[in-house]
């Protein structure tokens, strides 16, 4: 019998290409590890009506350990249109099954690292004042609050006038009261004190296991005030603890203008939901992009890792799969510090590093070509192969 079983979630496009390449180097790395795949996304949207169904809740609950891929996301109106006309006009509403598993299992504590590597032509650089240019080192790490702040669900078009009512107890509200209810769209960003106290004290313990000498709070208290303010009040409790690390403070729109001038400056940054999911990409950006970035949803007994990157339905097709499974593998090394196999981690992200480096492999992305079916013509490695250098440069 295996150590742990992981609950695998390919769900929807690319997800079902790229995860099998990540349990390919978890056994290939010897993680004593039964897989236990389980239905999510856009399929079982069409057909059941619930593109999380209660059997793959049911496997997580049991497992505690999960891998998942991507899945495709649409509006409410388009999501509607394609269920099958039997279940069309009862009642059912898309609702991401990734945020709905970070809401039933209080995956709150999300983990994004950015870390650039060597030899990577995707990586940012800028150019000297002298000539020449710089190509800094991006290690930085985002805490991002995953079950609260605008992505909580709580969200209305044409609300009911109990809300209305509700609202109108704001002042601010006086110069909505005259627009008609279903002229009206509103979603709510709430805060808790003990998600926000959870978010920081993760980050911070981070930074202290890891040697990071800041951790950032990037929010937005001079407009937000109450929600940002209520995690930088957080924060400056929390910092108290831990007086060996600095605690910087940056609104989410500067933010994005700093880390392309001096990105090297950051190591963990804290933000809620929208502006963690916004500031991760922006850091994806400068090491490589969507096939670097690997995240973690932690929660209290589950634990869930994926990718940051979408579906991409127009890939799946594609014979050979063209796209780069470093994120999904990158993903899968998390999992395994997770559970403390950290020296299986480590290998993984060792032969990931020394593929980039060594440059003979790449897929169409890092080779900054169009993607289709003419990459492979063009030169790029396909997903397996790119896999199978992994494999090879283990150690």
């Amino acid at each position: 019998m295996a150590k742990y079983t992981v609950v695998t979630m390919p769900g929807d496009g690319i997800g079902q290409t790229v995860l099998p390449q990540a349990v390919r180097v978890l056994e290939k790395v010897g993680f004593d590890a039964d897989y236990v795949h389980a239905d999510i996304g856009w399929e079982f949207w069409i057909n059941e009506g619930n593109p999380l169904p209660e059997h793959t809740i049911d496997l997580l609950r049991q497992h505690k350990l999960g891998l998942f891929g991507a899945i495709t996301s649409k509006p409410k109106k388009e999501a509607a249109k394609e269920l099958k006309p039997e279940l069309q006009g009862q009642g059912h509403e898309y609702f991401s099954p990734i945020v709905g598993m970070r809401q039933l299992f209080n995956l709150d504590v999300c983990i994004r690292p950015c870390r650039s590597f060597k030899g990577n032509p995707l990586n940012f650089v800028r150019q000297k004042a002298g000539g020449g240019y710089d190509e800094p080192k991006v290690d930085a790490v985002i805490f991002r609050q995953d079950t609260e702040g605008l992505y909580c669900g709580i969200e209305w078009t044409n609300p009911p006038q109990v809300v209305r009512n509700a609202l109108g107890m704001h002042p601010k509200y006086k110069i909505f009261a005259d627009t008609p209810s279903e002229d009206l769209a509103i979603s709510m960003r709430l805060f808790t004190r003990n998600a926000c106290r959870r978010i920081v004290r993760g980050a911070f313990e981070y930074a202290k296991e890891h040697g990071y000498e800041s951790v950032t709070i990037c929010e937005k208290p001079n407009v937000l005030r109450e929600t940002s303010g209520m995690m930088e009040e957080v924060a400056r409790e929390v910092k108290a603890d831990y007086p060996d690390i600095e605690h910087w403070s940056t609104n989410i729109d500067a933010q994005m203008m700093w880390l392309t001038k001096n990105p090297e400056n950051y190591g963990v940054l804290v933000a809620g939901n929208m502006f963690g999911d916004i500031i991760s990409d922006a850091f994806a950006g400068l090491v490589g992009g969507l096939g670097f970035a690997c995240s973690g949803n932690i929660g209290d007994e589950v634990a869930v890792f994926e990718p940051t990157h979408g579906s991409a339905p127009k890939y799946q097709e594609l014979d050979p799969p063209i796209v780069n499974p470093i994120a999904m593998l990158l993903s899968a090394a998390m999992l395994l510090d997770h559970v403390g196999e950290t020296d299986k981690a480590t290998a993984i992200r060792g032969a990931v590093a020394r593929v980039v480096e060594d440059g003979k492999v790449r897929t169409y992305d890092i080779m900054r070509i169009p993607g289709g079916s003419k990459a492979i013509e063009s030169g790029a490695a396909t997903t397996i192969q790119l896999t199978d250098a992994v494999i090879a440069a283990l150690r």
